[in-house]
């Protein structure tokens, strides 16, 4: 498989906290929100240069129907397409899921799109991918008995239409199922992560058209060396990297950890060098074909990056306010990394140049609150940014430029 992507690191000499049972039936958010309240916040700068300044522009998007707020959740771009992906809200609150398509990222139109099943027709789409132009995409609503998401999957005809793929329910819901997080595309096929009660799982498909669920397998699961968790994952020349955390036997915080696969199906794990603070990779770019990943790091975010003897931790940045922070989105242009993090109360953007050593933060055209019906998703082309932010009434979608003389 190579060093470029893998490497079976571990950092010597760490200690490990030891707790018992009771702490086991702790939910993630409550056990990641004691965590972060027991961990140093990270050092100021000396000098800090103030926030870099962009040239945002808004474009807009036209509803599909003619009416209706627009949800946006995802974007992305390859083959000369951008896509933007999500939803159309009414007035009572409910949903149908849509797709937006552009020839230059400034003017967009509306992607016709067909759904088979109930909850299909009321769909959110959260997650979107492509490659050679084409794109497929990840849904769901909340519904049912339990008030689990009812997920599925959408693919493009050939005559440009989103259909939404026919799957028994325990393909992505069951007995097994926690959650279905990310959508990559690349040469090889589709590949979704996401997890089971078993730990990490996979979902792989040759044309988007039908995926097939691979949970329990070695390495990806959990074992008796963790509790593994998978959140998002890239594609490469040599296959698939999915990244997330670990959570050691006795530990009550994850290290991060990456897996590689060559097919989707058979994966290696790599525990990544952690402390003894809370530490997940949440979202993963290539830089120059090489890995950047970022997540938490205790109260901070921090970045690593895989260079040819393995994982090593590279710079941190930010700090948590309250709540549950995460990376809400991650993307890549002309070698420059830009990540979009909550801390708990509101989304703010950060950029490397240097892959993941060091971090300024970056202006956002407009507020981005964060909440249960807010979202921001990014995609980057040519040294230009696309931004599209949720504050819970509207969705609103920028280009920008950074200024990086500013």
């Amino acid at each position: 498989m190579g060093a470029r992507w893998f490497a079976r690191v571990r950092q010597p000499g760490v200690r490990r906290r030891r707790v018992t049972g009771g702490h086991r039936f702790l939910t993630a958010g409550a056990l990641l929100v004691l965590l972060l309240a027991g961990c140093p916040a990270p050092e100021r700068e000396a000098a800090d240069p103030g926030p870099l300044r962009a040239d945002w522009r808004q474009v807009r998007l036209p509803p599909p129907d003619g009416s209706g707020r627009i949800v946006l959740r995802d974007l992305a771009a390859c083959g000369g397409r951008w896509y933007a992906a999500g939803a159309v809200a009414d007035a009572a609150g409910g949903t149908s899921p849509a797709v937006w398509s552009s020839a230059d990222g400034a003017v967009w139109t509306p992607v016709p799109v067909v759904a088979d099943s109930y909850y299909g027709r009321r769909s959110v789409l959260f997650s979107v991918a492509c490659r050679d132009g084409v794109v497929a995409a990840v849904g769901g609503k909340v519904g049912g008995a339990h008030g689990n998401p009812r997920v599925s999957t959408w693919w493009q005809r050939g005559d440009g239409t989103l259909v939404e793929v026919a799957a028994s329910f325990e393909t992505y819901g069951g007995p097994k199922a926690v959650n279905v997080s990310r959508l990559a595309a690349g040469p090889g096929g589709w590949l979704i992560v996401g997890n089971r009660s078993s730990g990490a799982a996979a979902w792989v498909s040759p044309d988007a058209a039908e995926f097939t669920l691979i949970e329990g397998a070695p390495e990806l699961a959990s074992d008796d060396r963790g509790v593994t968790w998978a959140f998002d994952a890239v594609a490469g020349p040599s296959g698939w990297l999915a990244v997330g955390g670990v959570l050691a036997p006795g530990r009550i915080d994850r290290d991060p950890a990456a897996w590689v696969s060559g097919d989707g199906r058979g994966w290696q794990r790599s525990t990544l060098p952690g402390t003894e603070a809370y530490e997940e990779m949440q979202r993963v770019v290539l830089v120059d074909g090489l890995p950047v990943g970022v997540g938490l790091r205790g109260r901070a975010f921090g970045a690593w990056r895989q260079e040819s003897a393995g994982w090593v931790a590279a710079g941190g940045f930010g700090r948590v306010a309250a709540g549950i922070p995460s990376v809400g989105a991650l993307a890549v242009s002309a070698e420059q990394v830009l990540a979009v993090v909550s801390d708990g109360e509101r989304y703010g953007g950060w950029l490397s140049v240097d892959r993941g050593d060091g971090w300024r933060a970056v202006e956002l055209p407009v507020a981005a609150p964060v909440g249960a019906q807010q979202g921001v998703s990014l995609v980057g082309v040519g040294e230009r940014w696309w931004l599209a932010v949720d504050d819970g009434t509207g969705t609103s979608l920028w280009i920008g430029r950074l200024d990086q003389t500013s």
